[in-house]
């Protein structure tokens, strides 16, 4: 009885004290190791958070394609393509696409009529008579006489002046500059090389096996060169015109010479396209093709060579609302939750612009212009307040302030797109003819190309047969006459 309450006591067990103290400090001491390990694990933690940042940062930008950046549509091919919704679109027409049919004939264009009649049934063989009421099945056709070229023979004889004491040969220059193909098969030829992207092996096949006429490629390199000498003046005419335009587009592109990396330059007018090869993607070409005291207004990207034009010698600056839009689509590709708030709220604000621009045949000018000024000021507003501390925020953000005024030009100047569509589409087909012909290896070639795509342009653009200029060119060409015009007197 007593043992019991002296252990209920604790005065019996004083031996077992030296144990609890060591308990507690291997615990204390546990409790510290652990606490140690638990801020590691948060730094940890910390790091692994941060570095899984910066690599969605990496993937968001290797994922960049040409809808949330400005990068060419041809960079997409090789990355996978998101589904289609509802599924692949179906071959042919798309449910209500615009049937288009050709103009028929007139009878005026045509050479020969051919009427066939039926002498008896095709079933039975019983006599057949014509219905009445009915409109006579009608099949134009055409095709190539049976004869595709001439072959024309000159001969001139050798002349002596005895004044003079000098043999003359009464050969025509222009039949001595033509040499063995007129101007038409010359023309053909260039076309074949310039729009149809025919390489020199090509054409040459072509000619054997279609034509009939034998010919090789150095024959064919002297041709394509007599084209160009004579598109040199309808280019230079371009040229001369570029710093009087009021309102131009233009863009740039690579190009492929030997290795070298050069520039494609694409400036689009009202009327004309010209193309210019350059060495570099600088300022300095916009100097040397419009001068520095440039009046009228560029529609172009956000590169830094428009810029420093615009800061250097006064340009006034159209930017691309399009590129814009898709940089502002990249934030939302970021990891960072505030940043792609942010982009959501920049890209309605752009959607708002617009949905005003799609609606102008509803309203007045007075309220179009209203509506755009007010929207204006909402995209402003909304690109300059909330911006989060992200790098890519902070530079559209910086943008905005510095040069923002640059991309609603549109909004106060006639006849200015709010993107640089027009531009992008005229060069694409320097891109697939880059893709098909790979470059070019000289100055020759070079020429070649900035004559022959700026013809061709143009051509498209004011609704002129192509081929038909570049043969007029030729002929005025052989005989020493002043080239076909191809621009407006005025700009």
């Amino acid at each position: 009885m007593d043992d019991s309450l002296c252990v209920s006591n604790g005065q019996l067990p004083s031996e077992g004290q030296p144990e609890s103290e060591e308990k507690v400090r291997r615990l204390e001491a546990e409790n510290r190791d652990l606490r140690k390990r638990l801020t590691d694990l948060e730094q940890e933690k910390k790091r692994l958070d941060q570095q899984i940042k910066e690599l969605q940062a990496l993937l968001a930008r290797a994922c960049r394609t040409s809808r949330n950046s400005s990068k060419r549509p041809s960079s997409d091919i090789v990355k996978p393509q998101p589904a289609r919704p509802g599924g692949p679109r179906s071959i042919g027409a798309q449910p209500g696409h615009e049937k288009h049919e050709r103009r028929p004939f007139t009878a005026d264009e045509i050479d020969h009529f051919i009427c066939h009649r039926m002498c008896g049934c095709p079933e039975c063989g019983g006599p057949v008579e014509l219905a009445k009421g009915l409109l006579p099945v009608v099949v134009q056709q055409v095709e190539l006489g049976q004869k595709l070229i001439e072959t024309t023979e000159h001969q001139a004889g050798w002349y002596w002046c005895p004044k003079c004491q000098k043999l003359h040969c009464s050969l025509p220059p222009a039949v001595d500059k033509e040499g063995l193909c007129g101007p038409v098969l010359t023309a053909w030829i260039g076309y074949l090389k310039g729009a149809c992207h025919m390489s020199f092996s090509s054409i040459r096949k072509f000619m054997r096996d279609v034509v009939g006429v034998r010919v090789c490629r150095g024959v064919l390199a002297k041709l394509v060169a007599k084209v160009s000498a004579a598109l040199a003046e309808p280019w230079e005419e371009l040229r001369m015109l570029l710093p009087l335009a009021k309102i131009l587009n233009v863009d740039e592109t690579g190009h492929k010479e030997n290795g070298q990396r050069l520039q494609t330059w694409c400036f689009r007018a009202r009327d004309y396209i010209l193309f210019k090869i350059a060495q570099s993607r600088g300022t300095a070409v916009l100097l040397e093709m419009l001068g520095a005291d440039f009046d009228g207004v560029i529609g172009c990207d956000y590169f830094s060579s428009y810029r420093c034009y615009m800061r250097e010698f006064g340009g006034v600056l159209q930017f691309c609302l399009a590129h814009l839009i898709r940089d502002v689509k990249f934030l939302l590709d970021l990891p960072d939750a505030a940043t792609r708030a942010y982009g959501q709220r920049f890209l309605e604000s752009l959607r708002g612009l617009f949905h005003i621009i799609q609606r102008r045949a509803e309203m007045t000018a007075l309220d179009l212009q209203r509506c755009l000024e007010g929207q204006r000021r909402e995209i402003l507003r909304v690109a300059l307040s909330g911006v989060p501390a992200s790098v890519e925020a902070r530079n559209l953000a910086a943008r905005m302030h510095q040069d923002g005024a640059s991309y609603f030009r549109f909004i106060t100047t006639p006849g200015i797109e709010p993107t640089n569509n027009l531009a992008e589409q005229a060069i694409r087909f320097v891109v697939i003819d880059r893709h098909v012909t790979q470059g070019t290896r000289g100055e020759k070639g070079r020429l070649w190309c900035e004559r022959i795509w700026s013809i061709l342009a143009t051509c498209e653009e004011q609704g002129i047969s192509a081929f038909t200029f570049i043969r007029d060119a030729l002929q005025a060409y052989f005989v020493g006459a002043p080239a076909p015009r191809l621009a407006a007197a005025s700009p």
